[in-house]
This record gives C-alpha cells, sequence and structure tokens, in this order.
C-alpha cells in the first residue's frame, strides 16, 4: 500500500488484508472493533496530510525535540511564535556571552547574561518564586516606603535562581543599587539572569561559566566606572577575596561585608585572625534561621531532588555515607534514611559523630566502607575529603558528589589524567572511566549538587534571603563604632523577626507571655526568648 492510498483516506486495503496463518487467536472483526480501527488509521492519515502540508513541524535544533502542533488556543499559538524556552541546562548556544552584544528594552549594556531575549520566560519563574517567599514579600511591603537601604551601592555574589532575583529585586525596593555575579559556575538560571537584565539589573553570569568567566563576572561587577560598592553580599567569599586582593583601597571603604555559607564565614574569621579583615562583617551562615531552616529542612528535600534528576536512581537498600554530620550532613542523612538507604557517617567532631550515633547511624572511616558504598555525599566545607585513592578503590556505578558551597571537597584535579576517560551522560553527570573499565558517576563535577542539578524549596530560600536582607540593613544603619572590624553573628532579635514574619503561611498563633511569666524568666514579652549560646 503506497503513502498516496494512506494520504488519500484509502485505508480499506490495510483493513483487508488476509490474517497471518501463525496467529492462533485470529478472530474476524465486529462492526465496533472495525469502526475504531477506521477512525484510528483516518487519523493517522491526517497527520501525513499535516506533516506533507506543513502543519506539524518537528524541531531539528539539537537539544530541542519538541513536537509543534497547531492549536485553536490564541495563547498557545502566541507560546509557539516566541522565542523557544530551553531553560539553564541548555547547550544549543555554545557562543560565549561575553561574545555577544546584547541590550535589555531600555537600551541598557551594563550585563552579561546567556540570552536576553529569554527574559519574559525568567520574569515567569520570578513569579512562581514570589508565590512561596511570604517573608521576604512581607518584609519588602513593610519597609520599602522606609528605604532603609537608600545610598547602599552592594555587590552582591550568589547563586542567581529565581529565588535570589526576589531578594534582588526586594533589595532595590528598599533603596539600594546593586550589580550581582554567581558565586558558582553551573547554578545561574539563564532565564532568570536575562529576567534581571531587562529589569535594569547588572546581572553577570550565565551557566557553564569557566573559570575566567566566573573571576571576569565578579571583577565587572566590582570596577565600574562611577559606581562605588560600599557593602557585599557574599556566599563563599569570592567577591570579598577578589576585592581586597585586587582593590584594597575600594575594600577600606566598604561600610560591611554579610556572608551566608561555611566556607566564606571560615575565610573571615582567617581574615580577622591574620588582621586583614578591616571592616565589620556579619556571619549569617551561623544565624538560626540560616542553619536550622536552609542547612537542615532544605537539604534534607534538595538531595533527593538532585539524585533523582541527575541519576534516576532507586534509593532503597543502597549503601550511602555521609561526609560530615552538621546541620547539611543531618538533613542528607535523614531523608535518604527515610527512602530505605543504609547511611553510614564519617565525622572528625565526637560531638557531631555522637549525634549520629544517637540517631541510628553508624559512624566509620570513609576508608573501611569505600569499596562497598553506592553513594557518596560530602558536605564538610573542607578540602580533599575524598581523594584519587579513594575514588580508586570504588566499586563500578558509585554516584559521587557534593552538597558543600565549595568544589574542594572531592579532588576533582586528580581525576583529569591521561588514564582516566571522561564521559559526558548528561547535563552535570559525567562518566570516569578506568583502564579496567570501571567507571563511577561524578555529579556537577564536585561543585554544589543541589543546586547545580535542581533546585531548593522557595520558602526555605525566604528565610535566608530575609536574614540577609536585615543583615545588610543592621550593618548599612549601624551607627559609627557599634561594629568594629570584626566577625558577627545576627543579633537574636533579628532570627526572632525572620521567623516570624514566615509563621502566617502556617496560621501559627504565637502563646504571649504574662506579665508575671516574663519577669519569672527574666525576658522581655517581645523577645528575644532564648540567650545567644542557646543551641535550638
Amino acid at each position: 500500500m503506497s503513502e498516496a492510498d494512506v494520504e488519500n483516506g484509502d485505508h480499506v486495503g490495510l483493513l483487508a488484508q488476509k490474517p497471518n496463518p501463525g496467529l492462533k487467536f485470529d478472530k474476524k472483526l465486529s462492526e465496533t472493533e472495525r469502526s475504531t480501527r477506521e477512525i484510528r488509521t483516518v487519523a493517522f492519515a491526517n497527520q501525513r496530510k499535516f506533516l506533507a502540508q506543513g502543519e506539524i513541524k518537528f524541531n531539528l535544533n539539537p537539544g530541542r525535540n519538541k513536537l509543534h502542533t497547531r492549536s485553536i488556543s490564541q495563547s498557545s499559538t502566541d507560546s509557539y511564535s516566541s522565542p523557544s524556552y530551553t531553560g539553564s541546562s541548555s547547550d544549543e548556544d555554545e557562543v560565549n556571552p561575553r561574545d555577544k552584544n546584547q541590550r535589555n528594552s531600555k537600551g541598557s549594556t551594563d550585563f552579561c547574561v546567556k540570552n536576553i531575549d529569554n527574559a519574559a520566560f525568567g520574569r515567569r519563574e520570578i513569579e512562581i518564586a514570589e508565590q512561596e517567599m511570604p517573608g521576604l514579600i512581607a518584609l519588602r511591603r513593610r519597609a520599602e516606603n522606609d528605604k532603609p537601604l537608600s545610598g547602599a551601592k552592594i555587590i552582591g555574589c550568589t547563586h542567581i535562581t529565581a529565588q535570589t532575583a526576589v531578594l534582588v529585586e526586594t533589595l532595590a525596593a528598599l533603596g539600594a543599587s546593586v550589580r550581582w555575579a554567581a558565586c558558582n559556575i553551573y547554578s545561574t538560571q539563564n532565564e532568570v539572569a536575562a529576567a534581571l537584565a531587562e529589569a535594569g539589573f547588572s546581572i553577570y553570569a550565565w551557566k557553564g561559566e569557566t573559570e575566567e568567566d566566573f573571576w571576569w563576572c565578579i571583577d565587572k561587577c566590582i570596577n565600574s566606572e562611577g559606581w562605588q560598592p560600599n557593602m557585599i553580599l557574599d556566599d563563599g567569599g569570592d567577591a570579598t577575596h577578589l576585592m581586597l586582593k585586587r582593590y584594597p583601597a575600594m575594600f577600606n571603604m566598604i561600610k560591611g561585608i554579610v556572608e551566608e555559607s561555611v566556607t566564606g564565614v571560615h575565610r573571615l574569621y582567617q581574615l580577622s585572625k591574620s588582621g586583614k579583615l578591616t571592616v565589620p562583617a556579619m556571619n549569617v551562615n551561623d544565624s538560626v534561621t540560616k542553619t536550622k531552616f536552609d542547612n537542615l529542612y532544605s537539604c534534607r528535600e534538595s538531595i533527593l531532588d538532585a539524585l533523582k534528576r541527575t541519576t534516576d536512581v532507586m534509593f532503597g537498600g543502597k549503601q550511602v555515607i555521609i561526609c560530615g554530620y552538621g546541620e547539611v550532613g543531618k538533613g542528607c542523612a535523614s531523608a535518604l534514611k527515610g527512602l530505605g538507604c543504609n547511611v553510614l557517617v564519617a565525622e572528625i567532631d565526637p560531638i557531631c559523630a555522637l549525634q549520629a550515633c544517637m540517631d541510628g547511624f553508624r559512624v566509620t572511616r570513609l576508608e573501611e566502607v569505600v569499596k562497598n558504598i553506592d553513594i557518596l555525599i560530602t558536605c564538610t566545607g573542607n578540602k580533599n575529603v575524598v581523594t584519587r585513592n579513594h575514588m580508586d578503590k570504588m566499586k563500578t556505578g558509585c554516584i559521587v558528589c557534593n552538597m558543600g558551597h565549595s568544589n574542594t571537597e572531592i579532588d576533582v584535579g586528580s581525576l583529569r589524567t591521561p588514564d582516566l576517560t571522561w564521559e559526558k551522560v548528561r547535563s552535570q553527570v559525567d562518566h570516569i572511566i578506568w583502564p579496567d573499565g570501571k567507571r563511577i558517576i561524578l555529579l556537577a563535577e564536585g561543585r554544589l549538587v543541589n543546586l547545580s542539578c535542581s533546585s531548593v524549596p522557595s520558602f526555605v530560600v525566604s528565610i535566608t534571603s530575609a536574614t540577609q536582607a536585615l543583615a545588610l540593613i543592621e550593618l548599612y544603619n549601624a551607627p559609627q563604632g557599634r561594629y568594629k572590624q570584626d566577625v558577627y553573628l545576627l543579633p537574636k532579635k533579628m532570627d526572632e523577626y525572620v521567623a516570624s514574619l514566615h509563621l502566617p503561611t502556617f496560621d501559627a498563633h504565637l502563646t504571649e507571655l504574662t506579665d508575671e511569666q516574663a519577669k519569672y524568666l527574666g525576658l522581655n514579652k517581645t523577645g528575644p526568648f532564648k540567650p545567644n549560646y542557646y543551641r535550638y
């Protein structure tokens, strides 16, 4: 039967063919069955017609296998006629953004993103994130009339996601001028960066930056003609490090630094100890609202998402080792245990190790079990936690990833040798193949796996972002002499305020102390309710 027969609707030949004598269960078609098959055949014929007429179009661009059909809906038609959304992980455009000449609708060129044309898609992502960030939005509405950050010029170096965009726009609403770069070469959502650039923000970031691109982007944010930064919001300490090293005079004019990661805080304490920290800094990472909610509850969800998206792994029965049992490690271990994994913990701290034991986990050394594990997760903030020697002993198929901020926890550099083969499986997933055929699965090249390969819950980011915003307001507006050249913890009162901003979401109603109770406890009725040394 020819294609012309199908296109002309001559499907009778298909139904009239004699049954295959080899089939034992052949039977005469009923009228209903015959009618159904005729309808299906006509539908197939119509599709062939549409294909010939160009009504159905296959997108032949690499990595974009979508079937576009004519739709009755005008909104669908508009969707297909607009630039195709490629997402953050698209490898379609290989041109380095630094080599492009891009302008937003206002004519500004003070940005560098993957593709400014994707701004509309990024705006939708931001609108979705806003719905799950009630505390930060509440802070914006309460303070935007007062403009507590009026005159603040903030250098931001964090993950650039839809949630970060809500923070950026909140800081702007509170009066600040900002310039922003990414703290991780893989975590940027390209469409969100485009949306911020379209809105007039100076954004220098895209997913898949090289190391050179990474430092260039931060430098472009810091060194801008006619713009003198006076605040830093950092995640990992890279903006602080670059400004101190390359622009020391500019660094000395900073009013304050807000740092939210273990790695960055460690760097700040080192600077303070050596006498090189010449400005006050706020350690947001160790605030209760960051440690307990972002590090624990967020990682408890995002580790599963990252592993599932990248490897499609079945968790039940897997042997997993968590290196580090801080708040991040606790969240990861709890989540994986809940899905049936046999979770082991490696720790250097006897208190954290004892906590792991009391939570039902076996504490061991990596060297003792490395041959048998299926999944390895680092979350220590340290360097060379997993070495080439460890990876040489792993069994084939072992998944290796990092949940700590720094990419130094796994010694990825030791894997870039002539005797090993790197095989890209999908975005952020590589097979590292040994000469004997053994292969391990490395995620995000050892960088932060949840923000490189998945996402984090917007609600938790709302808590962290509100904490960051309050820390910036506090440092910027603090009278001369309140904060010296040292590292400070966020005042307890601010931690409690951030928590209170998020309670209405759950319709939670706090109990109030009576005057007698407050006097008995020696507390103010409005807080703070715990001393600074209290461990939640």
